[in-house]
């Protein structure tokens, strides 16, 4: 089959087209045909060695895709060949406290698809029976492959972490990526005002059209000031955050009394200042947060056939031009997801 293998460390040009052998499904695993794989930042912090500095390579990277059954091992009963999926990129051992509590991202043993194992910029991809769910009805591949990790991340900041509930005020960092564009549409589903922040005015009017109530360019240096002139001096109740060490401090300093930040990322670097007298004096919240339970998939994917949530696709790019598509997240040239058509 062909892949798209990460052969070093580096920047986009380490990704080489090449002929992989075709994967075999094991016991309660399934065979893939990949129709769609969506990029995420986490592809480009795993080819530069940010996270998981030692897999071993070559490597092929991605953590969402959607696609065909083409086989399945001995023991799949959920899925025969020929149905159409999309794959749930959290893979769990299934059976520690953690994962039969329903927190299977806190297992001991948790891997993200893409970044512990190979992943989806390939024709074929092996996954367990677990990890898939029915692609919905009126999707297409390459909209089914935009929705995976970004909305997990999504879900588990706005309603998991920071308990978002209605009339809430709610900003959302960098407005323009896969976490911020589902985080917008996550908060409206349970009541918030959004506030975005964007880098452009065409960002600005895409998350507008997105949902977001008022938008704000983090581009200025006194940003968070706009922040709390928008909510009357108050602040943000709940912040969505993946930004890093250039905003952090901003971040704080945009947050009501009280508030909840929660942190999914670091895409501009990952040692910050964090002024602790607002932290303490004014009671704020710090959440981290990676990923989410496989069950929140569910309730993602019955919104989306709904039309309560959507997937925002920026950019389709065929399966060799997977380069091209880091380059265009690096430079944050795409509003929403990247996603590549492989076969």
């Amino acid at each position: 089959m062909r892949a798209v293998v990460m052969e070093a460390r580096g920047g986009p040009e380490v990704l080489k087209l090449k002929e992989v052998e075709t994967p075999t499904p094991g016991p309660k695993e399934v065979l893939l045909r990949v129709k769609a794989a969506g990029l995420n930042h986490l592809d480009i912090w795993v080819r530069k060695g940010v996270a998981s500095p030692k897999l071993p390579l070559p490597h092929v990277l991605g953590a969402d895709a959607a696609g065909v059954v083409e086989a399945v091992g001995p023991g799949v009963t959920a899925f025969k060949p020929g149905d159409e999926v999309v794959v749930n990129p959290g893979i769990s051992c299934g059976l520690c406290e953690r994962c039969l509590k329903g927190e299977d991202n806190l297992c001991p043993r948790y891997e993200i698809l893409g970044e512990h194992r190979w992943g989806s910029y390939a024709e074929g991809l092996v996954v367990p029976e677990a990890n898939l769910l029915p692609k919905p009805q009126g999707l297409s591949f390459v909209e089914a492959a935009a929705i995976p990790l970004t909305f997990l991340t999504a879900w588990q900041m706005v309603v998991d972490k920071l308990q978002v509930s209605p009339g809430e005020d709610v900003l959302v960092m960098a407005a323009g990526s896969g976490v911020s564009v589902a985080a917008i549409q996550i908060a409206k589903l349970f009541g918030a005002r959004v506030i975005a922040t964007v880098g452009s005015e065409e960002k600005l009017r895409k998350a507008l059209e997105l949902g977001a109530d008022e938008g704000v360019n983090y581009t200025h240096p006194d940003w968070f000031k706009e922040v709390r002139r928008l909510t009357g001096g108050k602040g943000a109740d709940k912040v969505v955050d993946h930004t890093g060490a250039l905003y952090f401090e901003g971040v704080i300093k945009a947050t009501a009394n009280g508030g909840r930040i929660a942190i999914a990322g670091a895409s501009s670097g990952y040692e910050g200042t964090l002024p602790f007298a607002h932290v303490f004096f004014r009671q704020l919240s710090i959440l981290g947060s990676t990923m989410a339970s496989k069950s929140r998939l569910f309730p993602i994917l019955r919104h989306v056939e709904a039309g309560r949530l959507r997937p925002v696709v920026g950019q389709v790019l065929p399966l060799e031009a997977a380069a091209e598509g880091h380059r265009l997240l690096e430079e944050r040239r795409v509003f929403g997801k990247v996603v590549l058509e492989v076969a």
